[in-house]
């Protein structure tokens, strides 16, 4: 392990200078691959308006179809499997732009973004155009409902209330789309239509068919955290997330997974951060549901590079553990976190400089908070490293993450955009 340096020394270490004006415009957080993608889809949307005004009643309605069924698809966890499995097929010869932009596979979010607005667009122009009393009052009823889950879902709301986002999301996306079905049966519909619903519908159902409860035995190192075992009969891929819930229909929270090599079963590491989380600690289940497919994040995207760091704070550690077991990828790993010993126990320490005897682990209760980006970058320029993957809480991963990428440095981060 490396010690911490003394603060005066961490401060020190110099920085790149920023990249061009145009470069740097294009890492502004605005101009994510996230948002570039929502407009791709809303621009893509427009194109095919311009080339086919005036648009029927019926090509409207499949407009409508078409983009909500994206919106749906790209958040199935067989889907954003496959979206990872493509990007990280490419070779660590291949040249490194190409392969940062691959890295930033994660933010297909976007695509669920663009197609649920521009499918609500299209969904109102075609309940604006029905002259049949029936459609029309389902198609507002629809409407009205779409408009709702849209607007919860925006930042603002989704950021203080992410519970109710969820509750809106869920039971909202349920009814959206048995409306759906009562409007496009109502509508005397084709093969197509019916054939799209149907996968749509199969893919809401498929993770909630798995659905099951499981035992679960937990240690608590400390009031702080706890490490849950699991071993009913599945050992997920390093990196892949499972969903966990004490009440399936209230709310889920996902946790990265830790397999351990050559071992059956999994670990998570779940840390206090609110009232779930607290009580899970506090109350020690014995038994909790999960369900759907384990879930590649953004960590997965190491294999495009020769090297990479991992920068982690806190239980941010458990995403980044797998991958410093494993070893696939030559990584370094900053950490920092309060007293990590007395907080995680001896046994993850121990585990963890294992296989990072050259880590740098920065106590905060004896050094106070570091400058996460001169501590990411040093270890970034000792290493040699292609990339930085940081898991963090949202304030210092989009420093660390657009610190770095404002400098020409892959920089890789969660986005929060669920």
């Amino acid at each position: 392990m490396t010690t911490s340096p003394p603060r005066t020394q961490q401060d020190t270490t110099d920085l790149p200078p920023l990249v061009s004006g145009p470069r740097r415009l294009l890492k502004h957080p605005r101009l994510m691959h996230y948002n570039r993608l929502a407009a791709l889809v809303i621009l893509a949307n427009l194109a095919f308006l311009y080339a086919g005004w005036p648009l029927s009643t019926e090509t409207l309605g499949h407009a409508a179809l078409a983009n909500l069924a994206l919106a749906v698809l790209v958040r199935q966890q067989y889907v954003i499997n496959l979206f990872f499995r493509l990007a990280t097929w490419a070779p660590t010869n291949w040249p490194l732009k190409i392969r940062w932009t691959l890295g930033k596979v994660y933010h297909f979010g976007g695509l669920h973004v663009g197609g649920a607005l521009a499918g609500t667009g299209w969904f109102l122009a075609l309940t604006i155009r029905t002259t049949d009393a029936q459609l029309r009052a389902v198609g507002w009823t629809l409407f009205a409902l779409l408009a709702v889950i849209v607007a919860t879902a925006l930042p603002p709301f989704r950021s203080r209330h992410h519970d109710h986002f969820e509750k809106i999301h869920r039971f909202g996306g349920w009814t959206a789309l048995a409306l759906f079905w009562t409007h496009t049966l109502l509508s005397s519909p084709g093969p197509a239509e019916l054939t799209v619903l149907s996968v749509v519908t199969f893919s809401v159902a498929l993770p909630w068919l798995r659905l099951r409860k499981v035992d679960v035995r937990l240690e608590r190192p400390s009031g702080h955290v706890v490490l849950a075992r699991f071993d009913h009969g599945e050992t997920p891929f390093a990196g892949s997330s499972t969903a966990v819930s004490r009440s399936p229909l209230k709310e889920w929270h996902s946790f990265a997974n830790v397999p351990a090599p050559g071992e059956p079963g999994f670990r998570l590491t779940i840390s206090r951060a609110g009232d779930w989380t607290g009580s899970f600690i506090d109350d020690l289940p014995s038994k909790v549901w999960v369900k759907g497919i384990t879930t590649a994040g953004v960590a997965n995207i190491e294999v495009l590079f020769k090297k990479v760091v991992y920068v982690a704070t806190g239980s941010g550690i458990g995403p980044c553990l797998p991958h410093l077991l494993a070893a696939e990828v030559p990584s370094r790993l900053v950490w920092a976190t309060r007293d990590p010993r007395t907080t995680y126990g001896d046994a993850l320490v121990d585990e963890i400089l294992a296989v990072q005897p050259d880590a740098v682990i920065w106590d905060t209760s004896q050094h106070g908070k570091p400058d996460m980006v001169r501590l990411a970058y040093a270890a970034y320029r000792d290493f040699g490293a292609e990339a930085v993957i940081c898991i963090s809480n949202k304030k210092l991963t989009w420093q660390v993450v657009h610190g770095l990428e404002r400098r020409g440095i892959p920089a890789y981060g969660a986005i929060w955009d669920s």
